[in-house]
């Protein structure tokens, strides 16, 4: 390959623990990706007044800039413990990297090596399903809110972390 090419060609994105200095540019771009209806969806119910997981919450950098977002919260789903993912945002400008399932495969990496069984989230089941989300085992699963129940997907990280989820899920 020449050097030219090489010059032309932009760095890749980096994927690292979200930190303090990562909060402001994260709320800009999940504002950016979802508006503020953001607010107004039964996800959100499960964040406010909840802590997210730092070491499972990750950012997308590129150039020092913040491209990309994933963060998991601390849920229950009928009394059972699991990790909540959402918001999970790529800038539309960056979205070719295929940062978004980066960002899940290092969010879903942390929550196992922390010992979280399973990982649900509210999505489009055949972008989430290619990362081994499923809807079967949450179907009896109770979001806060109007949800589409279709749209209510785990993974398990851990041998049997997907069953028995039925019941209300609940912040932590």
């Amino acid at each position: 390959m020449s050097s030219s090419v090489l010059a032309a060609s932009s760095p890749l994105p980096a994927v690292v623990v979200e930190g303090p200095q990562h909060a402001r540019a994260v709320e800009v771009l999940v504002d950016r990706a979802f508006g503020p209806g953001r607010f107004a969806k039964s996800s959100e119910r499960l964040r406010e007044g909840n802590h997210k997981l730092d070491d499972c919450s990750f950012v997308a950098l590129l150039d020092g800039r913040v491209i990309g977002s994933v963060r998991l919260w601390p849920v229950t789903v009928g009394g059972k413990r699991v990790a909540f993912l959402g918001p999970l945002a790529v800038d539309a400008d960056e979205r070719r990297h295929g940062l978004g399932q980066a960002l899940v495969e290092a969010a879903c990496a942390a929550a196992a090596k922390a010992g979280w069984p399973a990982v649900l989230l509210v999505g489009d089941a055949p972008y989430f399903a290619r990362m081994g989300f499923s809807a079967a085992p949450v179907a009896q699963a109770i979001m806060p809110g109007p949800t589409d129940q279709r749209r209510v997907l785990v993974r398990a990280l851990a041998e049997g972390g997907d069953e028995g989820l039925a019941g209300p899920i609940r912040a932590v």
